[in-house]
């Protein structure tokens, strides 16, 4: 079926995060959100008319997944991504983030650095803080527009820091890179010569933008499948990041178990049934959808970059190779730390995502979610463009 990805579906009153949470949040109301990184489209039709099947049926008692499910999942990563996997590597979770906190907690122990490479997704840093870790920081280095890793700092701080667990974010969010084999090599080479695992979060996996290619991690060599946590999800592929399914992959057989026992810990055990439904309906029947998105998206990333250019200087986009998040630059506008945030939320009426919550680096930047509507967009970059000229007359 085709999809309409420019209907405009009303979000408001569902007690969704992105528009209900204006006043919780402490921003004004009547803003235009861009900011939490969820879409503004349907999920795929088979995902809804499986969920309606298990709506009918009526009953939603404790569920587990078989066979079937860990194939709709390995089936997808083998064809989109060529990343081989086990049945018994495969252990599930409520979410990505949930799992990063239980790797730095079965990993590491309280008062231990915990490396990332910042300005990255804020959760990376709030969960080293809030269980009692220290996040050390391997500053990403904007060169020309572009994101790069400084290898010799990294390896400085893993030496120096005696880091035991690294917190990858491939591809990156929200400065848009798409690691290469190379590099993400590199990377895995170093943790492997200092004896530093590693917990790769590939839940954007699924974006990439022509010329790029996601590699996994894992599957680069097995002596890095042999220290690497694999977390993918449906959640940002599909738009189902309230049904709460993650899945992680891990190789190694004493990773797998201590992170498992980690997890028991917590008190988590199944997942809801509306989540492994959906999810598995997802892998086995979304790929259209998913295909026809990615042109919808890509058409809006054209259509961004053009605006930026013809009509939101001093502003300039950093060029995202994946995800449906854009990082831009708003430095040269001159202000202060906290007056850019104001800005947006006070001239530019808009919701987005703040740099300085990405960590060092994210100073003077912005973070806007394009995965909705055209017409939406257009209305935000025109509110920018408008707020820009009343500050420039």
């Amino acid at each position: 079926m085709r999809y309409n990805f420019d209907e405009i579906i009303d979000r408001r009153g569902t007690n969704c995060i992105k528009f209900d949470f204006a006043q919780e949040r402490g921003v004004p109301e009547g803003l235009l959100p861009l900011w939490v990184a969820d879409m503004d489209f349907r999920a795929p039709q088979p995902v809804l008319d499986r969920l309606a099947a298990l709506a009918r049926h009526g009953i939603f008692g404790y569920t587990d997944t078989k066979e079937d499910y860990y194939l709709a999942v390995a089936n997808w990563l083998k064809k989109r991504h060529n990343y081989l996997t086990e049945p018994q590597w495969l252990k599930k979770a409520p979410g990505v983030v949930f799992a990063l906190a239980m790797a730095i907690r079965a990993f590491t122990k309280p008062g231990e650095g915990v490396l990332i490479q910042s300005p990255v997704y804020y959760p990376f840093t709030s969960c080293a803080v809030t269980n009692d870790r220290r996040p050390v920081v391997n500053q990403l280095v904007l060169k020309d527009g572009r994101y790069e890793i400084n290898f010799e700092d990294f390896e400085k701080k893993l030496i120096q820091n005696k880091i035991r667990l690294f917190l990858l974010c491939s591809p990156h969010n929200p400065v848009g890179r798409v690691w290469t084999k190379e590099e993400l090599t590199t990377l895995g080479q170093l943790c492997l010569k200092h004896d530093c695992l590693i917990f790769s979060d590939e839940i954007h996996c699924d974006f990439i933008f022509p010329n790029h290619r996601h590699q996994v991690l894992a599957a680069i060599s097995p002596e890095l499948a042999d220290i690497a946590i694999t977390a993918t999800a449906p959640s940002k592929t599909f738009n189902l990041a309230g049904l709460q399914n993650a899945n992680l992959f891990i190789k190694n057989p004493h990773l797998h178990s201590t992170l498992s026992l980690e997890i028991r810990r917590s008190g988590f055990s199944q997942l809801n049934a509306m989540g492994l439904a959906a999810g598995q309906a997802a892998y086995e029947l979304g790929e259209d959808w998913l295909e026809q998105l990615l042109v919808y998206l890509k058409g809006n990333l054209d259509f961004t970059r053009s605006f930026f250019q013809e009509r939101l200087a001093p502003l300039a986009i950093i060029e995202p190779e994946g995800t449906y998040l854009l990082w831009f630059d708003c430095r040269a506008l001159g202000l202060k730390p906290g007056q850019t945030n104001r800005f947006m939320l006070d001239q530019a009426r808009l919701w987005l995502d703040d740099g300085d919550i990405f960590g060092p680096g994210g100073e003077g930047f912005q973070r806007l979610n394009f995965a909705c509507p055209r017409p939406i967009l257009e209305e935000a970059l025109e509110r920018l463009e408008n707020a820009l000229k009343r500050t420039t007359k």
